[in-house]
């Protein structure tokens, strides 16, 4: 059989407010419509799509990118922060029907900004994969906290390979101790790409991460007016094997 393929992207949305300052979610859901629907994407993950602060309180139209891009809304409860929400922490998760979960999770991480993640463990053309969203802090030692957290989850977890997108916070190509193989308990791996800031990428600070035997390739951030307008960031986009 050749290789299972999935196509993933991975957007920091910065609370829909745009590079003008102006918060307008419509604006997001229209540049999900016109740079990532026509993708084709079996995931789509998004950080800081809920509001900062107790309740997080939800600000996207989840039902609206659900229908748009023909993904999954996957943050039935327990998957959402609360009732007012629509992910945990600001990150939601948009799934393939043909990823077929099998066990999700959310993951509390420390810090002063309330951290995250989900994890969602399902099957893709019968092989086992774990997909992980994640949004970690600006402060490097946090950051090797919270993965260490996160490889003690994986720990526990059934042997798969794991993916991992979101916001890592990390503008060092080479990512240092926080992805290192003894702190997380797998190799997780990919190329990198600058996302940040949208206007003028410097910093990579997004990423599409796995680890053996899969690969990540084809990665490269998703630049037009309308998306680099609407956030911060720019979305990433690569193609993941499923081995």
């Amino acid at each position: 059989m050749g290789a299972r393929q999935l196509r993933c992207a991975t957007w920091n949305i910065h609370r829909a407010r745009g590079r003008d300052g102006r918060v307008d979610p419509s604006r997001i859901a229209a540049a999900i419509d016109q740079a990532l629907k026509p993708l084709d994407l079996h995931v789509l993950a998004l950080q800081e799509a809920d509001e900062e602060s107790r309740p997080h309180a939800r600000i996207l139209d989840v039902h609206r990118i659900a229908a748009s891009t023909g993904l999954d809304y996957i943050h039935d409860d327990p998957l959402r922060w609360g009732p007012d929400s629509d992910g945990f922490l600001g990150t939601i998760l948009f799934l393939s029907t043909a990823l077929k979960p099998l066990h999700s999770d959310v993951i509390d991480l420390p810090g002063r900004c309330h951290r995250g993640a989900v994890s969602v463990e399902a099957t893709y053309q019968t092989r086992p994969i774990r997909i992980m969203s994640t949004h970690l802090s600006l402060f490097q030692p946090l950051r090797i906290l919270q993965m260490r957290i996160l490889g003690q989850y994986l720990r526990r977890r059934p042997r798969m390979q794991t993916l991992l997108l979101g916001d890592l916070n990390e503008w060092r190509p080479w990512s240092g101790l926080m992805l290192h193989n003894g702190l997380v308990g797998t190799s997780l791996r990919g190329p990198v790409c600058r996302t940040f800031p949208s206007a003028f990428p410097l910093l990579p600070l997004d990423r599409i991460l796995t680890d053996a035997p899969g690969e990540v390739y084809g990665l490269r951030a998703v630049k037009t007016a309308e998306v680099s307008m609407a956030s911060d960031h720019l979305p990433l986009e690569a193609m993941v094997t499923v081995a």
